[in-house]
């Protein structure tokens, strides 16, 4: 497992990196104004994106172990045209964008729907390698692409290259995708009475699975619209640099719980996770404390040297955000214990709080105190979905909160001795 785990971690680390280009180039070449834009297009992007889980999502994952690939992607798909579509309309009504905004929207949000049910298909079949190489090219021919725009300066200057990028950034890999699913041996005939049964199932584990998801994104990116609504763009801009900053070190527990999700839907047992996992989840929380420790000691000086003169005031927003953080980390960890037994409904609960929290810190913080007080809202809704999920992890595994959360001396010995070996 932990083998896995290094190797997923390596892939996220380097999309991590590349993420951070990204950040850095439409901040430094696109200022604070383009830098909200962009933040924006990708956010109304996520938003469609977890709609589309309502049929699909994680338990695309779930599935694939235990049905044809292919029952499971045609329902995917079609529904994932009929969100895009939906929800461009729906932007259209309410935010009234330009229409090349609108186009790029339905196209690019298609285009990542079908990127995403690709490769959780791949995942679900345990191909990891695979899985991993794609997610890498993808955010490799982003930075790629828009390195090669801005590079050529004059009219690519613009929020125009960013959507250019995407297309070659998500359609490459989603026809690289085909590959490991087609050299499945799942039949690709005999679609009808099957196909429908599969349907219905996925429709009625993705319901429960992924009504989490939807809550938790309000509660990521709620505070963008607040801020677009009482500030204006630009602070939008140098929010979403502190915020891109801040959940880059989420890296290392997604890393974690996306392999012990895995386990667990392969495994189907309702057992406590065992001393080695309980371990791996305490250097988990270590390693995020000791990554945002490091991020936020950061001067500012180096944030405007980087970013631009702007972006200085992304620091105290890092700070306000650092112990919600370390808190989503074990929030995290424990989410993919429940969900991969299937028990969706402690998640569920544990959005809605995280959301009341959310609603009612955004609307009473950032009239106020702008881009400070979405970041703590932000921390104030992790803690307080966080906390409900270890009384309900403990309550079902008898694992009290400071098995995960607390490093032991153990550890240590445990991390000495796999360094030796992996140096031997």
């Amino acid at each position: 497992m932990l083998r896995r785990i290094i190797q997923n971690f390596a892939t996220r680390l380097g999309t991590a990196l590349l993420s951070f280009g990204i950040v850095w180039l439409t901040a430094r070449y696109l200022g604070a104004a383009g830098r909200g834009a962009v933040s924006l297009f990708v956010t109304d992007c996520a938003a469609l994106l977890l709609f589309i889980g309502l049929l699909g999502g994680s338990s695309l994952i779930y599935l694939a172990p235990r049905r044809n690939l292919w029952h499971l992607l045609l329902p995917a798909y079609a529904w994932a045209v009929a969100v895009c579509l939906g929800g461009t309309a729906l932007v259209a009504l309410f935010r009234q964008p330009g229409p090349e905004y609108l186009l790029h929207l339905a196209g690019l949000s298609v285009l990542q729907a079908f990127f995403s049910i690709n490769t959780a298909l791949v995942l679900g079949r345990r191909r990891e390698s695979a899985y991993n190489l794609l997610t890498l090219s993808q955010v490799t021919l982003l930075a790629g692409g828009l390195v090669l725009a801005f590079g050529a300066g004059g009219q690519w200057l613009s929020v125009r290259s960013y959507y250019w990028a995407s297309y070659l950034a998500f359609g490459l890999p989603l026809l690289l995708s085909f590959l490991p699913l087609l050299r499945q041996p799942d039949r690709r005939r005999r679609l009808g009475r099957r196909l429908r049964a599969t349907t219905r199932e996925l429709a009625r584990h993705s319901r429960g699975a992924h009504f989490s998801n939807i809550l938790a994104f309000a509660n990521y990116r709620l505070g963008y619209y607040f801020v677009a609504h009482y500030a204006d763009i630009r602070a939008v801009g140098i929010l979403s640099v502190g915020v891109a900053l801040v959940e880059a070190v989420w890296l290392i527990p997604r890393s974690t719980a996306l392999i012990q999700y895995v386990d667990l839907v392969h495994a189907g047992s309702a057992a406590p996770l065992p001393p080695s996992a309980l371990r791996v989840a305490r250097l988990t929380v270590l390693g995020t404390a000791a990554a945002l420790g490091t991020l936020i000691i950061l001067p500012t000086a180096l944030l405007t040297t980087v970013f631009g003169a702007e972006f200085g005031a992304a620091r105290p927003v890092m700070v306000l955000l650092a112990p919600g953080a370390v808190l989503m980390a074990v929030q995290m960890l424990v989410s993919s214990y429940f969900a991969g037994l299937a028990h969706y409904r402690i998640n569920n609960l544990a959005s809605v709080v995280g959301l009341g929290v959310t609603l009612l810190a955004c609307a009473l913080l950032i009239p106020y105190f702008g881009i400070l007080g979405a970041a703590g809202a932000a921390t104030l809704s992790y803690g307080a979905s966080t906390i409900f999920l270890l009384h309900h992890f403990r309550r079902a595994t008898g694992t009290p909160p400071s098995a995960l959360l607390l490093p032991r001396p153990a550890d240590a010995g445990y991390c000495w001795q796999l360094l030796r070996q992996r140096l031997g």
